[in-house]
């Protein structure tokens, strides 16, 4: 499937995207719209942790720059911290953004993310450093932290809804997988940026003004992205929804999105749960693990996460038409005996030391983290009907994300501080791993079936 086609689509608010058949409940897709839906949304995703994965690359350096205490652990624990900050306001941000996309719609409410994010981002690069304006530097820092926390509430719920919408019954989960290739695009681009400043640069430039340089990148990128937005329609189920509606928009209670939507929102946590605290752990805490816990060489440590990066990617789309196949549940559940069974070896093999050891060991939760990062996109979405979609999986998306996902950097190195024991990682994939397990035994299989609330969506024959 190409994700380059710019074709134009209708100028209306809500146009009808779909051509209609003798069945007037199924909905026929439009491909080039398909098309251009995936690939706006994972563009949007790559933004958004392209500066994830550029903060915890970089952490040691940012550490340096706004936390100069003198202690290195310290530094790492507030640069962690602030990042972790931005985790708090995300579950807000879901609060507002959700709703708003039930109610005016899915494409102007990723519009607004995408323009807050990038101007997140691109202030980070602004920041005089705390040598210039002292504690300023890290309220300004935690300031852009908590505009970007805000934002991205809004964000992933949104994208994978939209794509979910968009595509036919049969390809949800091929379709949808590109969105976290969106992500994994944004930490290669992230990591492969850090390492080759890293490789380039002296520590005292790094420090001084080469940290700046990926921040700076968001600006160009979310208009970029911005752009690709705006020229999207909604989605054809969020336009019957209106169409049917006595008002001009579907107006939902909040009470309805959480209180009626209850069974699925705890799925939903239990599902991000273990998505997300693999997902940081893996991509966000191990790069600064390598280097501070095991004295790993810095540029080395980085090559082999961007290697891995770059395997998970090859990987991605197979696995998510592997969803369409077999169904996410057993794919979900795969991830879930994996890290269960694995953590601990993986970890063992990553703390050898050698390059090949800890390229293996890296390796081995990479592929299995491609069980979640092809599965959710199609899954979650799936849990929730058309009329509270966006609000309801916004809400149970950042709730856990908060809570479990956006702290594991800041809690694995508080645990591995306080006890000494270097296994901490493996131990917390493991909870999380159970946790999961038990989520995807409760879930509905979602494959080759209409979402709630849709009509069925094919493919034009």
């Amino acid at each position: 499937m190409s994700l380059l086609d710019t074709t134009p689509g209708p100028p209306s608010e809500y146009p009808a995207p779909a051509r209609p058949t003798d069945a007037p409940d199924v909905t026929v897709t439009d491909p080039a719209l398909v098309r251009r839906a995936v690939k706006a949304a994972a563009l949007g995703n790559a933004m958004e942790w392209f500066d994830f994965g550029v903060y915890s690359y970089i952490a040691v350096t940012l550490g340096k720059v706004f936390f100069p205490s003198g202690n290195p652990t310290a530094q790492l624990l507030s640069t962690f911290g602030a990042f972790a900050a931005a985790f708090l306001v995300r579950p807000l941000g879901g609060t507002v953004f959700g709703p708003l996309g039930d109610r005016i719609g899915r494409q102007k409410v990723l519009a607004l993310t995408m323009v807050m994010m990038a101007a997140g981002t691109f202030a980070i690069g602004l920041i005089p450093s705390y040598g210039s304006i002292g504690v300023g530097a890290p309220l300004l820092l935690l300031a852009a932290r908590l505009v970007q926390g805000f934002s991205t509430g809004g964000e992933y719920a949104g994208a994978s809804t939209f794509i979910a919408e968009y595509a036919p019954d049969k390809r949800r989960g091929f379709l949808g997988s590109w969105l976290e290739f969106g992500t994994l695009a944004g930490y290669v681009g992230g990591a492969g940026l850090v390492t080759l400043m890293t490789a380039l640069l002296s520590t005292d430039d790094l420090t001084s003004w080469g940290w700046r340089i990926p921040f700076l990148i968001a600006g160009p990128m979310g208009i970029i992205g911005l752009y690709l937005r705006l020229r999207l329609e909604e989605t054809p189920a969020f336009a019957a929804e209106v169409a049917k509606s006595e008002a001009s928009r579907p107006k939902v209670p909040l009470r309805e999105m959480v209180t009626g939507q209850w069974r699925a929102l705890l799925l939903c946590v239990g599902l991000v749960l273990v998505f997300n605290v693999t997902d940081y752990m893996l991509l966000s805490y191990m790069p600064s693990y390598l280097t501070s816990e095991l004295e790993y060489d810095e540029t080395h440590g980085l090559l082999v996460v961007l290697g891995v990066m770059a395997l998970m990617m090859v990987v991605q789309p197979f696995a998510g038409a592997l969803t369409d196949r077999v169904g996410r549940r057993p794919v979900i559940a795969a991830g879930c005996a994996g890290f269960l069974l694995l953590s601990v070896p993986a970890l063992l093999l990553i703390r050898q030391g050698s390059l090949v050891a800890v390229a293996l060991g890296m390796a081995a939760l990479g592929l299995l983290l491609v069980c979640f990062t092809a599965a959710m996109p199609s899954a979650l979405p799936a849990l929730f009907p058309t009329r509270v979609r966006y609000g309801s999986l916004s809400i149970g998306f950042n709730v856990s994300v908060s809570l479990f996902g956006g702290t594991t950097p800041l809690v694995v190195t508080a645990l591995v501080g306080a006890t000494g024991d270097l296994m901490m990682p493996a131990y917390y994939m493991m909870v999380a791993a159970v946790i999961g397990g038990f989520a995807v035994w409760r879930m509905t299989e979602s494959a080759g079936r209409p979402l709630p609330g849709s009509a069925p969506s094919v493919e034009p024959r």
